[in-house]
C-alpha cells in the first residue's frame, strides 16, 4: 500500500518569491516600451522626408529692385527676381518671339497665368532649371544684352535656350516650355512662402 508523501515546507519566502516575480514582469515590460518606440518612431516622417516637402520662406524686403536671390525648395533652385517698372514694361511687345506667350503648355498655378506669370508685378517666383534638360540659367536683366531685341531675362549656357523676365521661352530656343512657377504665397508684406498657398502645400 502507497504511503502518502508530505512535503514539507522548504522555507522559501513567498513575499520575497512575489517580489522578484513582480520585478521580473515589470522590467520586461520597461524592455518592451525601449523596443517598440523606435519601431513605432520609423512610421513617423523623417526629418529628411519633412524638410523635403516643407514650404520655404523668404524675406523678400532684403532683395533690392532689379536683383534676384535664389533659395531652395526641394533641392530645387527657385529664382526670386524684384522686378523694376522698367523690367516688368519690357514683358510687353515681343509676343511674336516666344513659343508659349500666354502660358497655355507651360506649368504654372492658376494665378500666375498671365503675362507676368506671377501674382503681383513686383516679384517673379520661378523654379530655376531649364525646361530643357534642368542646366541652371544665367541671368541677363539688361536690355539689349544678349543683342538690340533682348528685352532682358535668362540665359541658358548649356545649349543656349533663352527665357524673358516672366521666364517664357524665345522661338529658337532648345527648352520647349517656359519656366516652371511653383505654388507659392505672401503671408504678409515682406514674407514670401514658396511651397504652398491657400490649397495647402504642394
Amino acid at each position: 500500500m502507497a504511503e502518502n508523501v508530505v512535503v514539507a515546507d522548504d522555507g522559501v519566502d513567498q513575499s520575497r518569491r512575489k517580489f522578484l516575480t513582480n520585478a521580473t514582469i515589470a522590467t520586461g515590460a520597461v524592455g518592451a516600451v525601449f523596443v517598440a518606440v523606435p519601431f513605432v518612431e520609423s512610421w513617423a516622417p523623417s526629418e529628411r522626408a519633412r524638410a523635403l516637402g516643407a514650404p520655404t520662406e523668404v524675406d523678400v524686403s532684403k532683395i533690392d529692385p532689379g536683383q534676384m536671390t535664389i533659395a531652395t525648395w526641394r533641392r530645387q533652385p527657385i529664382y526670386i527676381v524684384r522686378r523694376t517698372p522698367d523690367m516688368v514694361q519690357h514683358l510687353e511687345g515681343h509676343d511674336g518671339d516666344l513659343k508659349d506667350p500666354k502660358s497655355d503648355s507651360s506649368d504654372q498655378p492658376d494665378y500666375a497665368k498671365n503675362i507676368l506669370r506671377a501674382r503681383n508685378a513686383e516679384y517673379l517666383v520661378l523654379i530655376g532649371t531649364c525646361t530643357h534638360l534642368g542646366c541652371l540659367p544665367k541671368q541677363r536683366f539688361a536690355a539689349g544684352e544678349l543683342g538690340p531685341s533682348w528685352p532682358g531675362g535668362f540665359f541658358c549656357p548649356c545649349h543656349g535656350s533663352r527665357f524673358d523676365l516672366a521666364g517664357r521661352v524665345f522661338n529658337g530656343s532648345p527648352a520647349s516650355v517656359n519656366l516652371r512657377v511653383p505654388r507659392y504665397e505672401y503671408p504678409n508684406d515682406k514674407l514670401l512662402r514658396v511651397g504652398a498657398d491657400e490649397k495647402g502645400v504642394a
